[in-house]
């Protein structure tokens, strides 16, 4: 907190200071310098409190001339305009010193100065209306308003009680002060003789006027319209019309599958032939020993790996040691099950995508029916249509004789007010041209005062800088030998200081080179692991490089020895009932003499169904390899817990 004694010879000052500074010929940089050199008289906490509140005032006025201009129109009318900046002062203490002054300092500095003034600005700006309201929204024009609030409003409410105490002090103290009035004689008025004046006559009052009678509000102000209840209603409609849809689209959801004709008939001709749609993939796993560069982490992650297998296969030999029982006869009785499971999943599969192929066709023969008779509506619609088409030329004739007239009428009408417009025209061309040459000589007189301005300003900078251009000597001999002088136990000349610092260097240097040399040797030591871990590793790849050979050896082995699968009766039945019918559709076709669906309908709807038809496909392909590959994950496994 800055202690002072004289408080009010400093806010004197500040005034004084700030009466003197003119923004538009003077820097704030060269203002304060110029007011540091004034106040070399004050010792150095006293002219920091004044430089600082002299910069303060400065920086903030916008937001202190919202508070004092408002002082001056309500409270302060009749107030001297020449104390504007001691309220200024003031204001600025009050929101943004006084958390650092403190409330003591601050009631000193307002007792010191005069007591009527500080109570009625005090009263005026800690007002919780004032400040809660269009205080706050004008600083909000200038920073953010939710800074504004938690930085300069919501402090000054904090210290508003202690404020009103001190408004209260101030209060008492102008009540109790007892004024000094000379005693003179008391001048005793008379009255004037004047003439009595005559009363006048009553003035007759005006009529009252009658207002007309309004409109009563049509109840229908008050009524939803009816075009957004029947909106809703169409909304609701669509709804559930799109619920339906969507529910018989999930219940019946293989009926539309479709595919090309060019695919189609490949597939019946492959069904005639007994030929399987889709056929197994077999599994091609390679051994890769291509070499991979491993990093620090990779290497001992890995060597992990293998430390742990090799404990769960030293468990598993101690097991059978102590009379445990080999898995084997059960694994492979498992991976028989699985494998006939694996068959049945496939011919399900398979007669599901023969029932939609089925569905495809019934709906083909359908959709040829509904062509015919689509037909047959269009071509009844054609003739209707030309009938109105017939009639509505005749009287769109009719309409265009009747336009005609009409407009020859109107253009009859059109000549005489033509001419009343060109001389308007010309009226108000000569009433513009008068106005653009005052204006013209306006803006002639503006452009010389400004430049007569800015002339005065060029002047006015040149000598400025003149003045800055004059070179200043100073001179400061300096011994690098003797201490500053302060009076503190830890003075140190600067050769001194530069002493201890290179020896603080030097043990510097030292710390780092044994750190160095700790670091290097357990680099070392991680590296030697490192190695270890490698030599390890490489042993057991080279170990589960020959086991999944001879897995791989095995397999082929087994897969030459292997029987081909029997069709099941389900899938045969079903093949027979789509090539009956496809020959049926075909031979409907032929008779009906219509073009093959895609060609009749283009478009989306076959390219969608195809595409729905191939999703199948593809789905079909995709559920038998995640079966295969599970059922061959459970194989190597167990294989390998063997």
């Amino acid at each position: 907190m800055v202690k002072m004694v004289s408080h009010g010879k400093h806010i004197a000052i500040i005034v004084e200071q700030l009466k003197k500074f003119n923004p538009e010929n003077q820097s704030v940089e060269d203002f304060l310098d110029e007011s540091e050199k004034m106040l070399q008289t004050l010792n150095v906490t006293e002219a920091k409190f004044v430089l600082d509140t002299l910069a303060g005032c400065i920086e903030y006025k916008s937001l202190l001339d919202v508070v004092v201009n408002a002082f001056f129109v309500r409270d302060g009318r009749y107030c001297l305009i020449s104390e504007r900046n001691l309220y200024v002062v003031i204001c600025y203490l009050a929101t943004f010193q006084l958390e650092e002054l403190g409330f003591q300092h601050f009631s000193r500095i307002v007792r010191s100065l005069d007591t009527a003034k500080m109570q009625k600005f005090l009263r005026f700006f800690f007002n919780a209306l004032y400040l809660n309201t269009w205080i706050k929204d004008e600083w909000s024009h200038f920073y953010d308003s939710v800074y504004v609030k938690e930085n300069w409003i919501d402090p000054l409410l904090r210290w508003q009680p202690k404020v009103q105490q001190l408004i209260q002090q101030l209060t008492d103290k102008l009540n109790y002060r007892t004024p000094t009035v000379k005693t003179s004689k008391v001048t005793q008025p008379k009255e004037f003789n004047l003439t009595v004046p005559k009363p006048r006559a009553t003035p007759i009052p005006l009529p009252i006027p009658v207002l007309e009678k309004r409109l009563p509000v049509p109840p229908s102000t008050y009524k939803p319209p009816k075009e957004k209840k029947q909106l809703e209603e169409i909304k609701t409609k669509n709804r559930q019309k799109a619920e339906d849809l969507l529910l018989k689209a999930n219940t019946d959801k293989f009926r539309c599958a479709s595919m090309k004709p060019e695919r189609r008939e490949q597939n019946t001709e492959d069904s005639m032939k007994s030929k399987p749609a889709f056929q197994v993939q077999k599994i091609q796993s390679k051994i890769d020993n291509i070499p991979i560069k491993l990093n620090a982490a990779a290497i001992l992650r890995e060597g992990a790996l293998y430390q742990r297998k090799m404990e769960q296969e030293l468990k598993r030999v101690e097991s059978l040691l102590q009379g445990a029982k080999d898995p084997s006869e059960f694994l492979e009785w498992q991976k028989q099950m699985r494998g006939k499971d694996l068959e049945e999943q496939l011919a399900e599969i398979e007669c599901r995508r023969l029932q939609g192929k089925l569905s495809y066709e019934e709906a083909l023969l359908a959709h040829q029916n509904v062509i015919q008779e689509n037909k047959r509506k269009a071509d009844l619609m054609r003739e209707e249509k030309a009938d109105l088409m017939h009639q509505y030329a005749e009287k769109r004739l009719q309409e265009q004789k009747e336009m005609r007239e009409l407009v020859e009428q109107v253009v009859e009408g059109h000549k005489s007010a033509k001419q009343a417009k060109i001389k308007l025209k010309k009226y108000k061309q000569q009433i513009v041209q008068e106005v653009a040459e005052e204006n013209r000589e306006l803006l002639r007189q503006a452009l010389e005062e400004e430049e007569e301005k800015l002339r005065k300003r060029y002047e006015l900078i040149q000598q400025i800088r003149a003045i800055e251009s004059l070179p200043s000597l100073r001179h400061k001999f300096v011994d690098l030998t003797e201490t500053g002088g302060h009076g503190l136990i830890c003075e140190m000349s600067i050769v001194e200081l530069r002493e201890r610092l290179a020896l603080l260097r030097e043990a510097q240097k030292a710390a780092e080179e044994e750190k160095r040399d700790q670091i290097i040797h357990e680099k070392q030591a991680k590296e030697q692991l490192l190695l270890d871990k490698l030599d390890q590793i490489s042993v057991f790849r080279a170990e589960l490089g020959r086991a999944a050979a001879l897995k791989q050896e095995e397999k082929k082995r087994k897969s030459q020895f292997g029987e081909r699968p029997m069709k099941d009766e389900r899938i045969l039945n079903l093949q027979k009932k789509i090539v009956e019918k496809t020959m049926e559709r075909k031979k409907q076709a032929e008779l009906l003499k219509i073009t093959p669906w895609k060609t009749s309908i283009p478009s989306r709807k076959d390219s969608l169904q195809w595409n729905h038809w191939k999703e199948l496909e593809e789905s079909r392909g995709r559920q038998f390899k995640i079966l295969q590959h599970g059922f061959t994950a459970r194989e190597t496994a167990q294989k390998m817990a063997a």
